[in-house]
């Protein structure tokens, strides 16, 4: 490939992903904040969505076993925060947490929750924008939860590198593993109109992300770690860890 086509390549994939951060943005800011709103509290919701807040708590503690118990003075970036949840868990551990998302009514809540909560005795300062912002800076460790879940497997690539280009020790994120099942789904799901649906995932298969990350010149000082499958009814997801080698 020569200079000018990976940078046509790299030109593309930005256009891309501002499309579609665009699109995510208009439907949790928008069409779907009650529903997450509701998902991530304790109010009742039916059978579906109870399995999927159940599977998403038990990703988020498989998440938090990746990082160190004492995270005291650790700058961590939450990124795709939501509703706040993992940032209060950060928090507790002593983490100094920017907690960013693209919705603006999901990060008021955010802040909401976590002032009724009291939480500490680490420090959470709440963003709303990328989280590629190169303003944010550098952290100790990047978590991402379900944050990365809707991006095909080009964007995704470019996410995780420049997420892990920007910390000192590692990267604890989830993707969403290719099965037969989810391939089905996937294919069924563009033949029907999306009206106000959720964005469609992008599954990817382990071996295949692992593959894109070791031939990519920017991870060489990295590593693929611990992966864990989570599955409780509708939610599937698999964690993954990058530590700098």
């Amino acid at each position: 490939m020569t200079a000018a086509t990976a940078t046509t390549a790299t030109t593309a994939t930005e256009a891309a992903y501002a499309q579609r951060r665009g699109e995510l943005e208009e439907y949790f800011d928008r069409t779907a904040s009650s529903a997450w709103a509701a998902l991530t509290s304790d109010a009742p919701v039916g059978r579906i969505r109870a399995t999927v807040r159940a599977g998403r708590e038990r990703m988020r503690e498989t998440l938090l076993g990746y990082l160190p118990e004492d995270l005291t003075g650790a700058r961590v970036l939450d990124a795709g925060c939501g509703t706040g949840t993992f940032a209060t868990c950060l928090a507790a551990r002593g983490a100094d947490v920017v907690a960013i998302d693209i919705s603006q009514t999901l990060v008021d809540l955010a802040r909401q929750r976590a002032e009724a909560e009291g939480v500490g005795p680490g420090t959470i300062e709440y963003r709303v924008g990328d989280m590629l912002d190169p303003s944010l800076g550098i952290f100790d460790w990047v978590v991402a939860l379900d944050s990365l879940i809707h991006y095909p497997a080009d964007q995704l690539q470019a996410l995780i590198v420049q997420l892990c280009a920007r910390t000192r020790f590692g990267v604890a994120f989830t993707f969403v593993p290719r099965t037969a099942l989810l391939s089905i789904m996937h294919v069924v799901g563009k033949t029907f109109p999306r009206g106000n649906r959720s964005p469609d995932i992008r599954p990817i298969t382990e071996r295949a992300l692992r593959a894109r990350l070791g031939a990519d010149e920017a991870m060489a000082g990295f590593t693929c770690g611990r992966s864990d499958r989570v599955e409780s009814g509708f939610y599937t997801s698999q964690a993954m860890e990058l530590r700098r080698a």
